[in-house]
């Protein structure tokens, strides 16, 4: 079986689509050969700066020949549905079988399909998927009309096998295909021929190329870990630059330089985002002091003076890169140090967060209300949790992150520090952005805790407010992750809080933000806004306040409101379905989910985790799985029952009428389970209650083995149908069980 080896020579791919592109490249041509009837044992891509390749190995040598047997119109049909059966087929009527079946005699059709050439079929593979590539972008030059990522120079196709090596004849816009490839543009800018995969890759190593991005990757970490260990310093880990660098060269050259001693004093993360951005330098810093020290840089070519000359450049630029990062943190401290952070934020008056949704200041100021009503709930100094969140996003009008927006809330802190505040309210200035990703720490620290709630719950509201939620893959305001983030602050930090209070408060707000100054009904809004933190949520506030207000009053509220009780509850399923993805991923069930969602609190997140993966650990167990299937079937029975009787079984079940003994070891084990749940669920101990829920398997197995429910006698039968209704009662106590799946 020959092997198939291809490679696509350009100019410089961006290092961004390398990958993807090696991988589109398998799969099409693959997909294709196959398709085409070529089998493979096995294949791989790779990608340099100036070449896409790929290897096939164990193709068939050509196509199988098959026979397709076509079933076409009855013997007695019209001849043009004869006609177009022919045609379509391609056979004539000569060629075709009659065969008797139900309906009476049909036609058939054998139609033999010869096997091609490798050869034949690997060209129109690949100038189909060459001419149709998938790139991001792409562009035309000359006067041919193939578009590629850069302008396609040669066209690399062979066949190798134990008896030689064949050319794959492809022409593709006057780019015609051979067995030769191209070394280092500029190490070893020379052609030379090739007959194998292994031939390849060995003649591109000696002629200055490393055709695998993972072995350019590795090359570059090893050497520069080395460097750096060498003068006791550490290279800053990045697998993302790492992965870009790799894909900038063909024969990576690592060389470290010296960070000039004006800039040694900035911020790390300023080095570290200023040399990664604009030069794509790693950064090497002191493991003891934490400094940004030197920095190492790859070349694409090794050099006579050893890269001195290439070090020099980079220095020099990069010199003036970190001039304007100094001056860009000089003028913000100088800023802080004079005028105070808050005065830093005050610009943020005038930037428009959202048209529907005013300024970033006036979002600051519902941020810093909101933080101040979560402070107690999560342990922090009301004082220090309002001062956090008023100049949290003071940064957003430095010189620094107007230059860097990465590095919002980090310069926060450092700003924050130079204004003289505690630790707490500059933790809070980093850490109220996180957590932005499902792997991203969780901060814990309480104000800083308030206020990432604060900033996470106004976001969802205002757009909630203004009916600009995600639609299907679309989420261009991240509420979704928005979400996930309160998800995870309230559960890492053991929060208890009542969801749908506080998205009352923020929605209310948002339409007070949004409503007419000259309504008379503003007022009244506000009162109700001070009245929720009291009762809870808008109704009951609205409540409280209606014996002040007429009925036009109590209409004019309403209609001033809008949707929001409709609003909230939106938000709070929209909650529920981000909360089902993430305990998904933690293996509980969306159907536990759903039983627990049934429950009172069903707006307290914690609380809900907490009874979600007690129950799951329940049904986890055999006696939790036998148990549901008991209280289904008692679930089953009951409904029948009060449905035909027209009543309700939930009580009177007395033990004086149980003529078994599964019927009092019934009655034994439901006072004992009663005994258990009752003070565990008073005390939100899920786990015990669903443990003692559990224990009633046995009883319940038993009694529904043994004994028969509708019984002869009237008495005995509502006794045992009272029983059933206490089992039903007790399972219900704990989570709705009807909800939980076979």
């Amino acid at each position: 079986m020959p092997d198939l080896l291809i490679e696509l020579f350009s100019e410089e791919i961006p290092a961004r689509m390398q990958k993807r592109a090696s991988e589109d490249l398998k799969k099409l041509i693959t997909d294709g050969l196959v398709e085409a009837g070529l089998t493979y044992a096995s294949a791989g891509a790779f990608a340099t700066p100036r070449r896409l390749a790929l290897s096939v190995e164990g193709l068939l040598a050509e196509s199988p020949t098959t026979v397709e047997e076509r079933k076409g119109p009855r013997v007695d049909a019209p001849e043009k549905a004869l006609e177009g059966f022919l045609r379509g087929a391609g056979v004539s009527k000569d060629d075709l079988e009659i065969r008797d079946e139900k309906k009476g005699q049909v036609y058939f059709a054998k139609i033999t399909k010869p096997g091609r050439p490798a050869a034949e079929i690997i060209s129109e593979v690949l100038e189909k998927n060459v001419r149709n590539f998938p790139w991001p972008k792409s562009m035309r030059w000359g006067s041919g009309s193939l578009k590629w990522v850069r302008p396609l120079h040669s066209i690399l196709c062979i066949l190798s096998a134990e008896d030689g090596v064949e050319v794959v004849p492809v022409d593709i816009d006057g780019i015609t295909s051979g067995n030769t490839a191209f070394g280092h543009r500029f190490m070893s800018p020379v052609t030379f021929t090739v007959n194998s995969f292994d031939d390849y890759a060995a003649k591109l190593k000696k002629n200055y190329v490393v055709l695998d991005p993972a072995e350019r990757a590795d090359h570059i970490w090893h050497d520069a870990t080395n460097q750096a260990f060498a003068q006791g310093l550490e290279v800053v880990e990045d697998k993302g630059l790492l992965a870009e660098v790799a894909g900038l060269v063909e024969w990576p050259v690592v060389l470290m330089g010296d960070i000039g001693a004006d800039f040694l004093e900035l911020p790390p993360e300023v080095l570290q985002t200023s040399m990664k951005e604009h030069q794509k330098f790693f950064s090497v810093k002191n493991p003891k002091t934490g400094r940004i020290e030197k920095f190492v840089t790859v070349a694409n070519r090794e050099t006579a003076d050893h890269g001195a000359t290439i070090l020099a450049g980079n220095q020099k630029v990069l010199s003036a890169r970190l001039s304007d990062a100094k001056f860009f943190w000089e003028n913000d401290i100088r800023t802080v140090e004079r005028h105070g952070l808050e005065a830093m934020s005050a610009p943020l008056a005038n930037v428009t967060f959202h048209n529907k949704l005013g300024s970033q200041g006036a979002r600051i100021s519902r941020i810093a209300t909101l933080a101040a009503q979560l402070a107690p709930v999560v342990g922090a100094d009301a004082k220090e949790a309002t001062l956090a969140a008023k100049v949290a996003k003071a940064d957003l009008s430095s010189e620094m992150v107007y230059e860097f927006p990465e590095l919002q809330g980090i310069m926060g802190r450092y700003y924050a520090k130079k204004a003289g505040l505690s630790d707490a309210v500059a933790d809070a200035c980093r850490d109220h952005y996180s957590p932005l990703g499902p792997s991203d720490d969780v901060p814990t620290e309480a104000v800083s805790v308030s206020v990432a709630l604060a900033d996470k719950l106004d976001t969802l509201t205002g757009f909630w407010a203004i009916d600009e939620k995600p639609t299907g893959s679309k989420d261009p305001f991240a509420l979704r992750r928005a979400a996930l983030g309160v998800i995870r602050l309230l559960i890492t930090n053991d929060v208890r809080v009542s969801l749908s209070r506080f998205f009352d408060t923020q929605l209310l707000a948002h339409k007070i933000a949004v409503a007419d100054e000259n309504d008379g009904v503003i007022d009244t809004l506000k009162e109700i806004l001070d009245e929720i933190a009291e009762h809870g949520v808008f109704g009951a506030a609205l409540e409280a306040i209606s014996d002040k207000l007429d009925e036009n009053s109590v209409d004019a509220v309403n209609a001033a409101a809008g949707d929001l009780p409709s609003a909230s509850a939106d938000l709070l399923s929209f909650f529920h379905d981000r909360l089902k993805v993430f305990l998904r991923d933690q293996g509980v069930r969306h159907d536990v989910i759903d039983a627990c969602l049934a429950m009172p609190s069903s707006d307290d997140i914690t609380l809900l985790v907490k009874r979600a993966t007690a129950l799951q650990a329940m049904l986890d167990t055999e006696d939790g799985t036998n148990l549901i299937q008991g209280f289904k079937r008692a679930n089953n029975i009951l409904t029948q029952a009060e449905e035909k009787d027209g009543v309700e079984y939930s009580f009177g079940a007395d033990i004086k009428f149980a003529e078994t003994e599964e019927e009092k070891a019934l009655f034994a084990a439901l006072d004992a389970a009663e005994a258990k749940i009752s003070p565990a669920m008073a005390d939100e101990n899920f786990t015990d209650a669903m443990a003692a829920m559990a224990e009633m398997r046995p009883a319940v197995d038993a009694f529904f083995e043994a004994v028969q429910v509708n019984a002869d006698n009237d008495i005995v039968r509502r006794n045992r149908l009272n029983l059933l209704g206490r089992i039903r009662d007790i399972c219900l106590s704990v989570a709705d069980l009807t909800k939980i799946e076979s």
